[in-house]
């Protein structure tokens, strides 16, 4: 639960630096500081954290794990796997997994910029005369985040862990005061606020709801971070202390500018004394590069997720926890993300200018997981349709009522989280398009495994003194490197080893049940099959493997450190072939050109590896 704090709550929990300070200026300060305004303010608020955070994601989103894997691509990766009978459902929900992992990684660019800046900003209130640093801080902060990253969120959340449990304790603290000296501002926690606000002011609390919505960011990644902690922690974490002290904060903001209109230039700063807002603003900024963690993790997270799905090339991933198989660390994506946020702070230069941009991606993915929620309720929770009715009518009305609200922003920065979004659906699809026609062209080349074996034999091809071990996918075709071998040498090795490599979900596979045999044919052809299981925790080490295998069949009986290696790697070329576009052919060969090689992964020794293959026109 303290690891699950300092990390799955760091974006929403520091919602209450810019949320009601946002609300407040929108449109020319459209939202006045009245009480029948701050009212329906602190309702909006409380309602759509208790609605869409407490009732969706911890009560019902959080029950959706795929292995204990929690995110969009997760859910899609279930409602798939429920709906395989209906084709047309399962390619639906993987487009919206898709769309919906796209729409998070603009919101992964957003949170650590805004997040950081919106605390640092803090000096301005403190001391004036350092409002030049605050750009700089904001970037070495972000510098310091991404490099610490390697470590792992394991060893990062119980470093966070009490930063963050003093950050909500700071929260309820700053705004009990404020509440009894106004006790008046707890009528806003009826829904009725709320209501009469829209009803004598639509348009103006139409244009609120899009800042409103910035109460709720982090909900999409407390549950893209489940994997990390489990479901259990989470729960707890929010209702114990979270859910409570984000509520008490604004209720304490809105009862300060009832208190003193002029708060409304950044009421949760104004919240502390003088004296102690300096202090503020260092825990503040603590608490904001965890509230980038959250969502960093569950970029991370995600990406994965694709990666498995077929979506995103092989990346390098390290496992971070030998208990927890979501606790990982996927470089690429880290500093991707990182050059991302550093153009973002120094373009937008400020957290009033970032808010703009945000909020479309988040209620874009609200939309998502509720609509990949229901289909998956009905499906597999066999949910009667007056419920899915009922939950479509309460959380999917009030999250197209925050996204038709974000549509106002497009113009004002809400273009940049439609930008990314394209950019990564653009890059999935066009990697998921190329592989499927890779991988026909390449079985056709590769051709039956069994039919193979049966043609060495029949044709007594030369054996060569030696043993040969290809790494291969799968016991159904045979490696281009073995086929290769034979068509270009006209010899076969005395003994040949194909090794398939297993990823299974759990930490460890106990060497005893790791390996499994099949000897393909005729014991004594000189070839076997070698399926090689590994736990998440497992080095995906080969030699060691085909070590431990010593003495399963003949062809075993090796020295791996003595034995010969064969890659199949195919080199692909832009051709004439339909199926893909110009454009998206050059873009799938780059991203083929640098996914992660399999060498490293499977500890192969240098000196004694062959890459061979075949061209192969895409």
């Amino acid at each position: 639960m303290l690891g699950a704090l300092g990390i799955v709550f760091g974006d929403i929990g520091t919602s209450p630096l810019y949320a009601v300070q946002t609300v407040f200026s929108i449109d020319d300060n459209a939202v006045q500081p009245t009480v029948d305004d701050v009212y329906g303010v602190v309702s909006l608020i409380f309602w759509s954290v208790t609605i869409i955070v407490t009732l969706k994601y911890v009560t019902l989103v959080l029950r959706a794990d795929n292995d204990g894997e929690g995110g969009i691509m997760a859910l899609a990766a279930l409602v798939r796997e429920v709906s395989a009978p209906f084709a047309r459902r399962a390619a639906f929900a993987l487009a919206l997994g898709v769309l919906g992992a796209s729409l998070f990684y603009g919101d992964s660019l957003i949170t650590p910029a805004i997040s950081v800046l919106s605390a640092v900003e803090g000096l301005e209130v403190a001391r004036p005369e350092l409002a030049e640093l605050v750009l700089p801080i904001g970037v070495a902060i972000l510098t310091a985040l991404f490099v610490v990253q390697r470590w792992g969120t394991h060893r990062v959340g119980r470093l966070f862990g009490p930063v963050m449990v003093l950050w909500f304790l700071t929260l309820a603290m700053l705004g009990v005061p404020h509440i009894v000296q106004h006790p008046g501002v707890l009528l806003g926690l009826s829904p009725t606020y709320a209501l009469a606000f829209i009803a004598d002011h639509p348009y103006t609390a139409f244009i609120a709801m899009g800042a409103v919505v910035l109460a709720i960011t982090g909900a999409e990644a407390l549950y893209a971070d489940m994997g990390h902690f489990g479901r259990r922690p989470i729960r707890l974490a929010w209702f114990s202390l979270v859910f409570p002290a984000l509520i008490v904060n604004y209720l304490g903001q809105t009862a300060l500018i009832l208190d003193d209109p002029r708060a409304i230039d950044n009421p949760f700063y104004l919240l502390a004394p003088a004296w102690a807002r300096l202090p503020l603003v260092v825990l503040a900024t603590l608490a904001t590069v965890i509230a980038s963690q959250a969502v960093i993790s569950g970029a991370f997270s995600v990406s994965r997720q694709a990666v498995r799905l077929g979506y995103l090339p092989p990346l390098t991933v390290r496992h971070t926890s030998e208990r927890e198989s979501g606790q990982i660390y996927v470089p690429a994506v880290n500093w991707l993300l990182f050059g991302g946020v550093l153009v973002l702070i120094l373009v937008f230069g400020s957290s009033a200018r970032l808010a703009t941009a945000y909020g479309l991606a988040v209620t874009g993915t609200l939309l998502l997981t509720t609509t990949l929620l229901l289909v998956y309720a009905a499906t597999a929770w066999r949910w009667p349709r007056w419920r899915i009715v009922l939950v479509a009518a309460v959380f999917g009305g009030l999250e197209l009522l925050f996204f038709a609200a974000n549509l106002t922003k497009i113009t004002h920065g809400g273009w940049l989280p439609l930008l990314v979004a394209i950019v990564v659906v653009t890059v999935m699809t066009t990697w998921q398009r190329g592989r499927r026609i890779v991988t026909g062209r390449r079985a056709e080349l590769e051709g039956p495994l069994t039919e193979f074996v049966e043609r060495m034999r029949v044709e007594r091809v030369p054996r060569t003194p030696g043993v040969a071990i290809f790494p291969h996918p799968t016991s159904e075709t045979a490696p281009l490197a073995l086929r290769a071998n034979v068509e270009f040498n006209h010899v076969l090795h005395e003994r040949v080893v194909i090794v398939s490599v297993v990823a299974e979900n759990v930490p460890h596979i106990h060497m005893a049940d790791r390996v499994t045999v099949d000897q393909l044919g005729p014991a004594d052809d000189g070839i076997v099959h070698v399926a090689a299981r590994f736990g998440f925790q497992d080095e995906q080490d080969i030699p060691a493997v085909l070590r431990h295998a010593h003495g399963l069949a003949d062809e075993l009986d090796v020295d791996p450190s003595e034995a010969s290696y064969f890659l199949s790697r195919m080199s692909l070329e832009r051709g004439s072939q339909p199926g893909m576009h110009v454009w998206r052919k050059r873009l799938f060969i780059g991203l083929a050109h640098n996914a992660a090689t399999p060498a490293a992964y499977f500890k192969l020794p240098v000196d004694r590896t062959v890459v061979m293959g075949s061209r192969v026109e895409l």
